[in-house]
């Protein structure tokens, strides 16, 4: 992990320079799965908080998100929350993930009032807003969102994977491998699967 490039408050700090005082990061984690919930992160860095090896979710190992989350949710201001496979079938993921995002912005202990999004798109939410695509590589309090966003996404799947063994969610965490796909089509979906997600059925 030495070559992950240390990031800055250049973002955060931007927003500061600007009158914003509770800068938050948002980012979610399961937006590609067949099942589960999308999970949506938001973050407030308090001001000396250190942020060493904090990063984009994905670059980093399963142990170093598990360290990372129990220092955010240590030492942050921090919120999780998510939309149902039912409401990504009924609103459609993109609009479920803005929902996630909206969601966990106003479970926030200390009341945000400027949000940094991952991604290209802000929709839906009652404060202003600067979306940064890659953002989870770029701005500290946006990575430690997509930790909080991914580790409980992963954690999530872990229990659907009690629920439905069969399903074999603990190796593939949703996410429409070969095998889960021949799952599916053996067994028929279970109650967390997206139906809209489930078009290759039909071939």
């Amino acid at each position: 992990m030495k070559d992950l490039k240390v990031l800055t408050f250049e973002y955060e700090n931007e927003q500061h320079s600007r009158g914003y005082v509770n800068v938050c990061g948002v980012d979610e984690a399961g937006r590609g799965p067949l099942a589960g919930n999308v999970v949506a992160g938001a973050v407030i860095i308090p001001d000396g908080i250190s942020i060493e090896g904090i990063n984009d979710s994905k670059k980093l190992s399963e142990k170093k998100r598990d360290e990372l989350y129990d220092y955010i949710t240590s030492n942050m201001i921090w919120a999780v929350a998510w939309a149902s496979p039912k409401e990504i079938d009924e609103l459609n993921i993109l609009n479920a993930t803005m929902l996630a995002m909206k969601r966990a912005i106003e479970k926030l202990s200390i009341k945000a009032d400027f949000a940094l999004i991952d991604g290209n798109c802000s929709r839906g939410f009652n404060l202003p807003t600067k979306t940064i695509i890659g953002g989870d590589a770029k701005c500290p309090s946006i990575a430690a969102a997509s930790i909080i966003a991914k580790v409980t996404r992963d954690r999530q799947c872990l229990e659907l994977d009690e629920k439905y063994p069969e399903y074999g969610f603990r190796k593939h965490k949703g996410y429409p491998t070969k095998d889960h796909m021949d799952a599916v089509r053996k067994l028929g979906p279970c109650p967390e699967h997206r139906r809209s997600f489930l078009k290759f059925l039909d071939n």
